[in-house]
């Protein structure tokens, strides 16, 4: 029976071998190095921890099914693929101008026109590895030390930690189903204090899936404008919505900051591919930025990208968000036969925020032993925030519908078995 996950918060001790590192107990009087202080404040991404330990139970011949990890199950689309190879074949490969290739700045502002019949000038696209390092740089930009952000609890949780990183911290706000987990502009105004320097939202939301309506982005926009705070809204998961047409925050807030991937609509997570949408104010700031930590994005990647918004690679993408969609619909079916409750309804991205209490009081304890009995992958609350997250587990319907209805059987057995033997 494989180990339970646990975070991996400390390295393993080494002693100095003869111009070798050799595992061991530390023998050198010697102290080592200082590291800075704001590491302690930043955890591990709790998923990944999952991912792995749910790996070696693979490795050791155990048919797991992986609701833990936000990745598309599709392959990247051959158009992006074939793209892609043509690069390397042909393309010169070198560094590409830090705010991206300009046929790929312009590909993207020609998306926000033809999806949401919105003008953006393909000045302010930047082009960036992983939507991770677009996040990083709006925060980099927003927050001197000491100053917060302001953001969702439950939410994605590597916000919390680059804005640490970047010297600044983020203040949680609590929120439920009454607000579909959304922050509200009135809960924000709540919050604020001297020291808010930015206002982070995600519609759709990681890990609840639900969105944002256009008029309470709106107040919100305002009330960050009046303010003097910088307004980021993480589209991410844009592209992928079921019950309305795609829309962006740039319909309504011309000037917001806005964070997009090629990960997760355009099913691209290993080719380290995003962008934002910057006011035109903040784009040679974005481009120091850039020049100094990254120098560009990956060149093969963005050459493969500018296949991403033909025709042919959208009516792809178009298909798969119906099969997501249609997956989201037989999961919420589904799940009340475990136990498991879902109190807000997600609109968008591939995820289910579970009201776990019906069956327990400690969603990781839990996570920890469906994955050890039921070979089931589950992200445990305690990744996205500090609200209540005992009683909450993500699910990521990325696996085809038979292999979803195959999870809720095993999640069923595995709590009637627990109440068998209580």
């Amino acid at each position: 029976m494989a180990a339970p996950f646990v975070p991996r918060r400390s390295s393993p001790s080494y002693t100095r071998g003869i111009g070798l590192w050799q595992p061991g107990a530390v023998t050198s009087p010697i102290p080592p190095p200082v590291r800075a202080a704001r590491l302690a404040s930043i955890a591990p991404f709790e998923v990944m921890e999952v991912l792995d330990a749910a790996q070696r139970l693979e490795a050791a011949g155990h048919d797991v099914i992986h609701l833990e990890v936000g990745e598309p199950d599709f392959p990247t689309p051959e158009p992006v693929v074939e793209a892609a190879s043509r690069a390397l074949r042909r393309a010169p490969l070198g560094y590409t101008p830090a705010l991206g290739l300009p046929a790929l700045r312009e590909a993207i502002a020609g998306h926000y026109a033809d999806a949401h019949g919105v003008d953006v000038d393909p000045a302010r696209v930047v082009v960036t590895p992983g939507s991770s390092a677009a996040l990083l740089l709006a925060l980099g930009m927003a927050l001197d030390p000491g100053a917060l952000v302001l953001m969702a609890d439950p939410a994605y949780p590597c916000n919390r930690h680059f804005a640490t990183f970047v010297g600044g911290g983020a203040r949680l706000l609590p929120t439920g189903p009454g607000t579909a987990y959304q922050p509200t502009a009135d809960m924000l105004a709540d919050a604020w204090t001297r020291h808010v320097a930015a206002v982070i939202v995600a519609s759709p939301s990681n890990p609840t899936g639900t969105v944002i309506a256009p008029d309470e982005l709106a107040r919100i926009a305002e009330l960050c404008r009046g303010r003097g705070a910088t307004l980021i809204v993480d589209e991410i998961y844009g592209g992928l919505v079921y019950d309305a047409p795609p829309s962006t925050v740039l319909d309504v807030v011309p000037d917001a900051v806005v964070i997009n991937s090629f990960s997760k609509y355009h099913q691209m997570t290993g080719w380290r591919l995003g962008w934002m949408v910057v006011p035109e104010r903040d784009v040679r700031d974005a481009e120091k930025l850039a020049q100094n930590l990254y120098i560009c994005a990956p060149a093969p990647a963005q050459h493969a990208a500018l296949a991403a918004f033909t025709p042919e690679t959208l009516a792809i993408t178009e298909e798969r968000r119906r099969v997501l969609g249609a997956r989201r619909d037989a999961l919420l079916a589904e799940l009340p036969s475990t136990g498991f409750a879902v109190r807000a309804r997600p609109a968008g991205a591939f995820y289910v925020y579970c009201d776990v209490t019906g069956v327990t009081g400690d969603s990781f304890a839990f996570a920890r032993d469906v994955l050890r009995e039921a070979h089931v992958a589950l992200t445990p609350g305690r990744d996205f925030g500090l609200h209540r997250p005992d009683e909450h587990l993500r699910i990521a319907y990325t696996q085809d519908t038979q292999r979803l209805m195959e999870a809720c059987a095993r999640i069923r057995a595995f709590v009637a078995g627990r109440a068998t033997a209580g």
